[in-house]
């Protein structure tokens, strides 16, 4: 019986990337469905989990993407408002990676270091992959701040990841170089996640900061964003500080992409979302 992945979209057109990650994951079809909302996807989930036999229903599943998180997780719940018991299939969450790309960054980190106590600030950090890593890195112990152009913003944020996770973060304005410079005067750890093509700090900025022991950038666009890195950097030491690249994590990030796909269809029950993710990425780190 074939693998279905259902690709279920909250943007106008599914992930090219996302559809062709779940065929490498396993999959031996990937169906695509965009610009999907809790109101108009009743249909397509019965679809889903009315069709095969219960045994068989393990080769049936649904992958929520798309840009916004926001949007992906309220589509994530109202998918699973629709399961009920002999009636279900495995599905999972990652919309713009803000699972995969986090949980494989902070991965990375884990294995040069404890961050239990340790200062660690998310530059940029309101995007879907800076949420989540912010929250993770404070699930493992790090007293976590994270960083917006607006404070706004980064309160918005943090009050929503402590609304998910439970934990506090810390936000913080920082328009411009010089008060992020500010931001990490007495951090131990700094991931950026700005967008694309956005240099956040300058190799000047970071340097001579004694206090960084690890330092982490998921941008693979030129200019990076944390200038005098690479986005080949796996674990290397750079003025004695330990400096992962986009590409440098991004290997664990496709590998447990891949993994979480594959998973799916080991029975028709996983609920994959940041928790479990992330627990798979440190055993895969």
């Amino acid at each position: 019986m074939k693998k279905l992945l259902f690709q279920f979209d909250t943007d106008t057109y599914p992930s090219v990337f996302d559809t062709v990650v779940a065929y490498d994951g396993g999959a031996d079809h990937v169906i695509g469905h965009g610009g999907l909302t809790p109101e108009n996807v009743t249909a397509l989930v019965e679809g889903a989990i009315f069709t095969r036999a219960p045994k068989e229903k393990k080769n049936t599943a649904i992958f929520v993407g798309g840009s916004d998180m926001v949007a992906g997780q309220a589509l994530f719940k109202a998918v699973q408002k629709h399961f009920f018991p002999g009636f279900q299939v495995s599905v999972m969450l990652d919309s713009n990676g803000c699972n995969t790309t986090a949980a494989a960054a902070v991965a990375k980190l884990l294995v040069n270091r404890n961050v239990a106590g340790k200062k660690a600030v998310v530059l940029a950090g309101t995007g879907p992959v800076g949420q989540r890593a912010a929250a993770m890195l404070a699930k493992e112990g790090a007293v976590v701040s994270l960083t917006s152009r607006k404070i706004a913003h980064a309160i918005q944020a943090c009050d929503a990841m402590k609304a998910r996770f439970g934990v506090d973060l810390i936000p913080v304005e920082a328009a411009d170089n010089n008060a992020r410079v500010d931001a990490i005067s007495d951090a131990n750890i700094v991931l950026a996640t700005g967008a694309a093509g956005i240099e956040l700090l300058t190799e000047e900025q970071w340097r001579y900061n004694a206090n960084i022991e690890l330092i982490a950038d998921a941008n693979a666009t030129p200019p990076l964003g944390i200038g005098g890195t690479d986005v080949m950097d796996k674990g290397i030491e750079r003025h004695g500080k330990i400096i992962w690249g986009a590409i440098g994590f991004g290997t664990l990030k496709l590998a447990l992409h891949r993994a979480c796909i594959a998973k799916l269809f080991e029975d028709n029950t996983q609920v994959f979302d940041a928790e479990n993710i992330f627990a798979l990425a440190k055993e895969m780190a």
